[in-house]
């Protein structure tokens, strides 16, 4: 089968045995993958968790259709039109846990289908379950204008928060993300953005910070978030390292908590994929919830998808069909 793999002289699409399912592994026929941020480091020969290096088959997010199951896959049956997440996306079969699978809406097409497993599950995660956001209160997405950022805001509106702020360094970006719920955009590289949230929760900071940038902006998120407030770090676009004031941090007595999938078992993806269900499912069948693509490849051009994103002009999600 055809995947695209990052060999000795960098990723390119070759000829790969095609896997079979064991356990309770599925086997799905895959008919579109979105691109995210690890991709491209992966491309580039960086490791991502345990995935990474030569020999790799790349990819985190797909959908298609179930085309064979392992002895204990439960749950699932042949011909299921479903969507997901695991390694391995860029081929024309991969292999997923049946515990790490969405049924796709009937409403939905593969390429809208493949936009929405990492983002539901990441910032239902981060902003419900661990950044505990009940209604009336405010929540920040440091990084808004990614797919996942975009999932954050329309989660946090749809859950209650009563201001909802997201930041973008571009302002083409920044413009559009009040049309996903953004209340307030503000620009990160900025420093002026502290104040502008300062200003919008009458000088007390918002109740909770979901940060996928970290790197320079952590001691600005301490200024910008209330006293005994909530900051979640998804993501480090801006940098692992960076100065970190434990004094204010102390002062305001902000709850700090770190969260990625690369250190999960199955069993805890299993448990957030089921709260999703649980919490999430009614407003995606309605469309209530769901990402703008940015634009399409086909397969053979994937190289060139690569290219679109490291451009970082996208709003939304690249897709990649087979």
């Amino acid at each position: 089968m055809k995947a695209y793999v990052y060999g000795p002289s960098g990723a390119e699409i070759t000829d790969v045995v095609r896997p079979s399912p064991k356990g309770a592994q599925v086997l799905v026929r895959v008919r579109a993958c979105a691109l995210n941020r690890a991709d491209l480091g992966m491309t580039k020969g960086h490791a991502h968790g345990s995935a990474g290096g030569v020999g790799t088959v790349l990819g985190m997010e797909w959908s298609g259709e179930i085309a064979e199951l392992g002895p204990e896959a439960k749950g699932a049956k042949v011909g299921d039109k479903v969507m997901g997440s695991g390694a391995a996306a860029f081929a024309e079969y991969t292999l997923a846990d049946h515990a790490r699978l969405f049924r796709a809406p009937s409403n939905m097409n593969f390429d809208e289908a493949c936009t929405l497993p990492i983002a539901l599950t990441t910032m239902h995660n981060a902003v419900v379950t661990v950044g505990g956001l009940r209604a009336g209160q405010t929540v920040m997405i440091q990084g808004a204008s990614s797919g996942v950022g975009l999932m954050g805001l329309q989660i946090a509106k749809l859950k209650g928060a009563k201001l909802v702020v997201g930041s973008s360094t571009d302002p083409v970006r920044r413009a559009r993300l009040k049309e996903f719920g953004a209340d307030l955009a503000v620009d990160s590289s900025d420093p002026g953005w502290v104040d502008a949230v300062l200003q919008a929760t009458a000088g007390e900071g918002v109740d909770l910070i979901v940060d996928q940038i970290s790197g320079k902006v952590a001691s600005q998120n301490l200024r910008a978030t209330r006293i005994r407030g909530r900051i979640v770090n998804v993501g480090r676009l801006g940098g692992t390292r960076a100065e970190f004031n434990f004094d204010l941090h102390a002062a305001r007595r902000i709850d700090y908590v770190g969260v990625t999938f690369r250190t999960r078992t199955i069993e805890e993806i299993s448990e957030i994929f089921d709260e999703v269900r649980k919490d999430l499912w009614g407003a995606v069948e309605s469309r209530k919830l769901q990402l703008p693509i940015d634009k399409v490849f086909c397969f053979d051009d994937i190289g060139k998808a690569f290219e679109h994103m490291e451009a970082n002009k996208h709003l939304g999600k690249i897709v990649v069909t087979l």
